[in-house]
């Protein structure tokens, strides 16, 4: 049984393809887009891929050198590449969703964490009921979304992201906007985090994180597990009535 059908995912990735001012190309990290996408469809919900341009979604080069199954099997489903190929743009998202995915990479750090339509989609999906996830540098997305009690949604909630020890390891704490980590405490989260490049992801209710790409696989299974009880909410009240 595909505990999923008849659910709804929006994924979530960046249109920004310049590392600040370094001259060298970023955009998505691949395994954060392809494993929870493999997830997500295997647990048999509708997915869709969304970027703030729309369009083909700039991926990040580092991210094809050392390929995983899952980043494997990504560019050999023909369905998956067209949806990658030709983003939703995310002003023009009106269909409702049960669950919202940012999928990490630098070029997050650009243009989710300031994008207003960004912010305003997922402040309102949260407030509806929909699962809200982000992964490694998809965090920075959330910097800008509000709770439906009109305080930062991180705040209070436990929330895992790029720490501030792996991006200095990766020698680009000079170089993006500002640091991840720090920027999540300021706005009143409860900052975890598991060892450096280990998967570690973290779950407060209908809000999903991860750490790392090492992270995508194990904050799939949390929204996985989120949207499962949800539905058996959903089942328990209609039994009420």
């Amino acid at each position: 049984m595909k505990i999923l059908a008849a659910m709804k995912i929006l994924l979530i990735v960046t249109s920004h393809s310049q590392f600040g001012n370094t001259g060298e190309p970023t955009g998505y990290w691949l395994e954060e887009l392809a494993a929870p996408y493999e997830a997500f469809v295997e647990a048999g919900a509708q997915v869709d891929i969304a970027s703030p341009e729309g369009g083909k979604a700039p991926v990040d080069p580092r991210s094809q050198q050392e390929p995983t199954d899952a980043t494997k099997a990504f560019l050999a489903d023909g369905a998956a590449q067209k949806k990658a190929a030709q983003t939703l743009k995310i002003s023009d998202v009106k269909e409702r969703y049960d669950a919202y995915f940012v999928v990490g990479g630098h070029g997050v750090m650009w243009d989710l964490a300031t994008s207003a339509p960004v912010h305003t989609l997922l402040s309102k999906g949260y407030a509806r009921g929909s699962v809200v996830a982000a992964v490694c540098h998809g965090p920075a997305a959330l910097v800008g979304v509000k709770g439906p009690d009109g305080e930062p949604l991180v705040k209070g909630k436990r929330v895992a992201a790029f720490s501030n020890a792996e991006e200095t390891a990766a020698k680009f704490d000079t170089v993006v906007p500002f640091a991840l980590e720090t920027r999540i405490r300021e706005l009143g989260a409860r900052y975890e985090s598991g060892p450096m490049w280990q998967s570690f992801a973290v779950r407060d209710g209908r809000l999903v994180t991860g750490q790392n790409p090492a992270s995508s696989a194990a904050a799939a299974r949390e929204v996985i597990a989120a949207l499962t009880e949800k539905a058996g909410e959903k089942k328990a009240e209609a039994k009420k009535k």
